[in-house]
């Protein structure tokens, strides 16, 4: 999964959290990514922030969707 943000972003940081806590019940990796980096990242994600993906499926945006998270990591098991 890749998690678009920013630096001083606090949603970003509660969604990583909430991650970090879903990985003792699934094994997955969380790419963090600075939107301000590129700025295709800023120009797709910049005012959605956070934003949780998985290859090209927005998974949810601004706030976790536990119910979305759980049925994609769902299919890999």
């Amino acid at each position: 999964m890749s998690l678009y943000g920013r630096s001083g972003c606090h949603l970003c940081e509660d969604m990583l959290a909430v991650l970090e806590d879903l990985r003792s019940e699934h094994d997955f990796a969380v790419e963090v990514l600075d939107v301000d980096s590129r700025p295709e990242w800023q120009d797709l994600y910049g005012k959605f922030i956070p934003v949780l993906t998985l290859a090209d499926e927005e998974i949810c945006h601004y706030f976790m969707d536990m119910a979305k998270v759980r049925e994609v990591l769902g299919r890999f098991r």
